[in-house]
C-alpha cells in the first residue's frame, strides 16, 4: 500500500508496515497515545523519526534484574521446594504472634 502525504511541500511516499504485539500492550498504548492527543501511528513515526536521526535507540534498554540468572536459579528452588513440601508456610497473623512471644 503506498500513500502519499506533502510535509514541508513536499511529496513523500508512505508505505505500510505492520507488527505483532500483545492485545494488551496495544490497549496501553492507544490509551496513553489518546491522553497525550495523538494516534499510536504518530507515536510510532516520532520513535522512528528520532531513531533515524540520532542512530540509536532514542531511550536506555536494559535488563530486569528480576530475570538474571542467579534471580531465576533461586525462584526455582524456591519452588521446587515449595512443591515438595520443604517450607513452612505463616500468615502475617502467625508471624505477628511469634514476634511479640
Amino acid at each position: 500500500m503506498l500513500n502519499y502525504i506533502i510535509e514541508r511541500g513536499d511529496i513523500m511516499a508512505q508505505t505500510l508496515v505492520n507488527f505483532r504485539i500483545d492485545e494488551e500492550t496495544k490497549k496501553e498504548m492507544e490509551k496513553v497515545c489518546d491522553e497525550l492527543g495523538m494516534t499510536v501511528t504518530t507515536a510510532l513515526n516520532i520513535f522512528i523519526k528520532k531513531m533515524t536521526r540520532e542512530k540509536r535507540i532514542p531511550f536506555d534498554v536494559s535488563i530486569d534484574p528480576f530475570y538474571s540468572k542467579s534471580n531465576m536459579k533461586a525462584i526455582n528452588e524456591s519452588i521446587k521446594e515449595l512443591e515438595e513440601g520443604k517450607v513452612i508456610i505463616k500468615t502475617m497473623e502467625e508471624l505477628e504472634a511469634m514476634e511479640n512471644e
